[in-house]
C-alpha cells in the first residue's frame, strides 16, 4: 500500500520509495527529512477542511507535510 492510503494513526514501515517518480530535488527534501527504506512513519492528519493535500506524517518526533503525489510514491507496510 502507498502511504497516501494508509489510515490515520496507523505505524506502518516505509518498504520502498520510488524516487524516479519524484523530482530530484524533491527527493533530496524528503531524504533530508528521514524519508528512506526501514523508516517508521504515520499519517497524523489530512488536509486541510477535508481536503486531501497536504498530509501532514510522523517520523520519529517530527512531524512533516508532504503532498499526495509525494506519498503516493512511498510504499508502506502496516506494523
Amino acid at each position: 500500500m502507498t502511504l497516501d492510503h494508509l489510515p490515520r494513526g496507523v505505524n506502518a514501515t516505509i518498504i520502498s520509495v520510488d524516487w524516479a517518480s519524484l523530482a530530484p530535488e524533491e527527493g533530496q527534501r524528503l531524504r533530508a527529512l528521514g524519508v528512506d527504506e526501514a523508516t517508521e512513519i504515520s499519517i497524523a492528519h489530512r488536509g486541510v477542511f477535508g481536503g486531501s493535500d497536504p498530509i501532514a506524517v510522523t517520523i520519529g518526533r517530527m512531524t512533516v507535510a508532504l503532498r499526495r503525489s509525494h506519498a503516493a510514491a512511498i510504499e508502506v507496510q502496516q506494523g
